[in-house]
């Protein structure tokens, strides 16, 4: 899809849906059905009251066909079928079979891939952007044409830099992830008294960042991961979703994590995602994952024993026909209870009671106003804009104080040169797990709603640019005759994406050769616009001086173009910041992708993993971002000293770091008293420059010297994002929670807080230092 959508037919279309939406049959407890007498269908009775009554009335045959993400419907009872596999990773998705476009929803808002609305750094705009995939997701659900359950968000960690789903994440950062996943969800599922307006889903727990690389695969790969890893990288933004974020469901992955796959590990499942976390809903599988960890793990003898591995685990929902087709037969051979079955079917059906299924009339319902003129709105397509701007991130601009950026009136007068294969760009800009947008702004058009004139050439035939047939000297021509050129470059799906990582960092093709090319013929400034998902070694462009500014784009969706344009020409003041590390290519020679380890190990040559415990040379580090003014930070309050109260009956442990052979006193923070216990952090943010603009404040801790072996370098304990005017002052306030956020975990997994002086530095120039004591309670 290309171009705006006709006005006219639009609006045709939102009529004509909105009387469909209207008119959408209950999925059960119809006024008059077979079942409205039935307690299952009172709502003034719990949701897993309701749940366990409907449930009770089932043949173990229809619980069966519950068990599998195309439920089957219970005709005597008045229950439709459902289709549980619906996507919304950054607006509603027709990846899953759950939601079909077309008729009055021929599409959805498509905003940026989830690693560009990270580099905002804004959790307002991540819990802004849930809100309206929500709107929209009920609304084509009213339709008929969705689900009510998203599999979304994804929070893995983006450990290694090649890995083709980093995209989907909210970057390398545990703190970061954990508070997007919080936020997005929030603003999918807006719970109230327990009732959901949409079911979002963490997904893919655990360790899940390798898809296909050198021989390994994600059906097959068994990552091997340290307890220290576990707690305090993979599982921390799982945590966050479940506990914060109050999420109705979390995806098992397909690997092994130490030789156990994730859906058949008791311990991950029923220990810590519904035992430790207190999920209140649904574990499902990812997409066959059951009949991968029989047919290609190997990892049971029978059918039925992976049946039973999986229900006595936890899982409750299998994406996939697995446990429909062998469910009752392990029961018949005596490997499955009954009550497992029914415990599985209970946790999804109370999720469908919080979504108001079992409510009768949908058009009665809370949400059940929604429909096609809730899709594709003013408001959300001025959201994505301002979610693209906010993703931008300005990596280059100039020298010292020669700034190259923004354009100035005289090029706006003049011509400007659009080169690039992304130059283009509509699909591409959107990413993987996305839908049909409404409507497409290309960089091209973008940079033309500005520039007097353009002239275009796109340089490449496509994002792989190879081969001596590459246009590379019309662009170079296009280049040495206007007054400005943006060259658009970078990666798409057919070099990043799910089931395909990268083997280099480097640009494809001959795609580095066009812009060094076009920055030596080039008569005006040059901008490099990278569009891309993972990180990219540019260092070649870094030190070009005919390159005046770079900016990373990420993959910005249906108004990327447009977002671009507003960040080059001054319209947008960009403030974004890098989510990820940028490492240099050789830096892959010396992490092969199944290493696991997050620590570095010097005397192996592994050099750690992301700015946590990687300190060697880098492209670009993380939280990196200029802008075109300038912010000075003064710390306006911050306590110097804390104190730790440990709870009665527990001892102070000395944590031996076996590198130092130094002893350090610390408190479990099981055996703290954590409520309320965080260092107050007030920040006055003034923007010296002459534009108004908007700033990240970064705080971010290290532990007292001799702290628990294996403690990062340092970790990021709060953020806040603030908008502030030329010459202004704005004050921040954040609290860093000593219990999450001044805890390391030690080898065997368990928090401690180091007794002793850490080390707060807030942004680049501000350290300030904080001595946190402890003291014994009485019994």
């Amino acid at each position: 899809m290309g171009g705006l959508l006709p006005l006219l037919p639009l609006l045709l279309l939102l009529l004509a849906g909105a009387a469909a939406a209207a008119t959408r049959p209950p999925f059960a407890c119809a006024p008059g059905g077979p079942s409205t007498r039935l307690p299952f269908c009172r709502q003034a009775l719990p949701p897993r009251a309701r749940a366990r009554d409907l449930v009770a009335r089932l043949t173990r045959a229809e619980k069966v066909r519950l068990l599998v993400n195309n439920a089957a419907g219970v005709p005597r009872l008045g229950v439709e079928g459902y289709e549980w596999w619906s996507e919304a990773l950054h607006g509603v998705s027709d990846t899953g079979p759950g939601v079909r476009f077309g008729g009055a929803f021929p599409g959805a808002t498509a905003f940026p891939q989830v690693i560009g609305t990270a580099a905002s750094f804004n959790a307002s705009l991540w819990e802004l952007i849930g809100r309206a995939v929500s709107d929209e997701g009920r609304a084509i659900y009213n339709g008929r044409q969705a689900g009510l359950t998203f599999w979304s968000p994804n929070v893995n960690i983006f450990r290694d830099p090649r890995w083709g789903r980093g995209q989907e994440t909210p970057g390398e950062d545990p703190a970061v992830s954990g508070r997007y996943a919080a936020a997005y969800v929030r603003g999918l599922q807006q719970q109230h008294a327990g009732r959901l307006k949409t079911a979002a889903c963490c997904k893919h727990f655990t360790a899940y960042d390798l898809d296909r690389w050198s021989g390994a695969d994600r059906f097959h790969f068994n990552a091997i991961v340290t307890p220290q890893d576990l707690e305090d990288t993979f599982n921390a933004p799982f945590r966050a979703c479940v506990v914060e974020g109050r999420a109705a469901a979390v995806m098992c992955s397909y690997n092994q994590v130490n030789g156990v796959p994730t859906c058949a590990d008791q311990g991950f499942l029923r220990g810590t995602i519904r035992g430790k976390w207190k999920l209140d809903g649904y574990i499902v599988s990812d997409c066959d994952s059951v009949d991968v960890f029989y047919r290609e793990q190997h990892y049971t003898r029978t059918r039925e024993d992976a049946v039973a591995a999986t229900l006595r685990a936890g899982l409750d929902l299998d994406c996939g026909p697995f446990l429909a087709q062998y469910t009752e037969a392990a029961v018949a051979q005596g490997k499955v209870k009954e009550a497992d079955i029914d415990a599985a079917v209970v946790n999804t059906v109370t999720v469908q009671m919080r979504l108001g299924m079992f409510d009768g009339d949908v058009a009665a319902q809370p949400f059940g106003h929604l429909g096609p003129q809730h899709v594709c709105t003013p408001a959300h397509r001025e959201l994505a804009l301002e979610a693209a701007c906010q993703s931008i991130v300005l990596l280059k601009n100039g020298g010292g104080n020669n700034m190259r950026l923004p354009l100035s009136s005289h090029h706006r007068r003049g011509t400007v040169a659009v080169v690039g294969p992304h130059s283009e760009a509509t699909v591409a800009m959107i990413g993987n797990y996305a839908g049909k947008p409404c409507a497409y702004t290309t960089p091209l058009q973008g940079v033309g709603r500005y520039a007097r004139a353009t002239v275009h050439q796109a340089g490449c035939t496509d994002v792989a640019c190879q081969g001596s047939g590459q246009p590379i000297d019309a662009a170079v021509d296009a280049a040495r005759h206007a007054d400005a050129t943006v060259v658009v470059v970078g990666l798409d799906q057919s070099v990043e994406a799910e089931g395909l990582d990268r083997t280099t960092l480097l640009l494809p093709g001959r795609q580095a050769e066009l812009v060094s090319a076009v920055a030596r013929a080039s008569k005006g400034p040059v901008i490099l616009v990278l569009m891309s998902g993972g990180p990219v070694d540019i260092a070649f462009a870094q030190n070009d001086r005919n390159v005046a500014a770079i900016l990373w784009a990420g993959y910005p969706g249906q108004a990327g173009g447009q977002a671009i344009a507003d960040v080059i020409f001054g319209h947008h003041n960009p403030g974004g910041k890098l989510p990820v590390t940028w490492y240099p290519e050789d830096y892959l020679r010396k992490a092969p992708m199944t290493n696991m380890a997050m620590r570095a190990d010097p005397a192996r040559g592994y050099p750690g993993r992301t700015y946590r415990f990687y300190a060697g040379p880098t492209i670009h580090p993380f939280g990196h971002g200029l802008s075109y003014t300038k912010f000075a930070h003064t710390l306006a309050h911050a306590p110097a000293h804390l104190t730790v109260r440990r709870a009665a009956g527990h001892r102070t442990t000395a944590a031996i770091n076996t590198t130092t052979a130094s002893h350090l006193n610390d408190v479990r923070v099981a055996h703290a008293q954590c409520e309320g216990l965080s260092v107050s952090v007030h920040v006055d943010v003034k923007n010296v420059g002459s534009r108004d603009g908007a700033h990240t404040v970064f705080v971010y801790a290290s532990p007292p010297i001799a702290a628990i072996h294996g403690a990062p370098v340092r970790q990021l304990v709060a953020f806040e994002k603030v908008h502030v005017a030329a010459g202004a002052v704005a004050r921040v306030k954040m609290g860093v929670d000593v219990c999450g956020s001044l805890s390391i975990a030690d080898q065997e997994g368990v928090r401690r807080i180091p007794i002793g002086e850490h080390r707060l530095m807030i942004g680049e120039e501000l350290t300030h230092a904080v001595m946190l004591g402890v003291e014994q309670l009485a019994a």
